[in-house]
């Protein structure tokens, strides 16, 4: 790679990923900013010679593929792709109607596959590139209120774990970035966050208490998205960008937690998961 890349970011006209377009900018890279509508995009970024602005519904693979021709032809390459667009579909699983399920997984898992699907070829004709996929702490546990959204983060991070090695022959690194609480629009409603459609009183106390916390929580946030956005740089521009990085104390601490829970449950019944070979079977 130059030292001087071409970044492609999706989801750049709000939250994290007008901090992540800026930093790369300010770094000297050029920018490819994506966003439902390219005039918001440009206005929340501002003008700059390097910078690129084009519309994408990472929903849609002919707009996609559309952005990613749109890139080579201004640019001539895509070296850093970040697909951070995504959104929050938040609830008790019983209070998530099917549709917003369906909505969840295309939005963050399949939009995703959508924007890496039209980039690889730019990419593996370089024989370069690095993908970075921004997932969660909830990509690594699961927690009530957010089945839909842990759902589609454990996909996410299913799909770049093993498309690293699909990958690597090229010379294309990938990144899982697992992001703690950071001061971003996640939690605004009507902006990135949707409450279920449903409603069962069995969980309606819970469901309105859940509702007023998450959205007290909103700009209390103890991340710094600019931060954030300058480290994915630096990481990027090391040349040795890691498998996973996990953002924020908290999300180191959740991780800890998480090691040490497997590391608990392979324990718990050893003997019994060891007994299971056919009995002809000698080790």
């Amino acid at each position: 790679m130059t030292d001087n890349k071409v970044w492609f970011v999706t989801g750049a006209g709000r939250g994290m990923g007008i901090d992540i377009a800026k930093a790369a900018l300010a770094a000297g890279h050029a920018v490819v900013a994506t966003g439902r509508d390219a005039d918001r995009v440009r206005n929340a970024i501002g003008e700059h010679d390097n910078l690129l602005t084009v519309a994408l519904d990472i929903t849609d693979q002919d707009a996609a593929h559309a952005a990613a021709e749109a890139a080579v032809e201004r640019f001539g390459r895509i070296d850093v792709l970040v697909n951070n667009a995504g959104n929050f579909y938040a609830g008790f699983f019983e209070e998530i109607s099917p549709e917003q399920y369906r909505r969840q997984m295309k939005t963050n898992f399949f939009g995703p596959l959508n924007v890496t699907r039209a980039i690889l070829p730019v990419m593996r004709k370089q024989r370069s590139g690095h993908v970075i996929t921004i997932s969660s702490t909830a990509g690594l546990v699961g927690v009530d209120f957010c089945s839909a959204y842990s759902a589609s983060k454990f996909a996410l991070e299913g799909w770049m774990e093993s498309l690293r090695s699909d990958i690597e022959p090229f010379g294309i690194t990938t990144t899982i970035v697992e992001p703690g609480f950071f001061r971003t629009e996640l939690l605004v409603e009507g902006s990135s966050t949707i409450w279920p459609e449903l409603s069962i009183e069995d969980y309606a106390d819970r469901t309105k208490a859940t509702i007023e916390a998450w959205t007290g929580m909103n700009g209390q946030q103890t991340g710094d998205p600019a931060k954030l956005a300058a480290a994915l740089v630096t990481l990027s521009d090391s040349g040795q960008p890691p498998l996973r990085f996990l953002a924020g104390a908290d999300a180191i601490a959740t991780a800890e937690q998480k090691a040490r829970t497997l590391l608990e449950q392979a324990d718990a019944h050893r003997e019994l998961s060891s007994s299971l070979l056919h009995d002809d079977i000698t080790v």
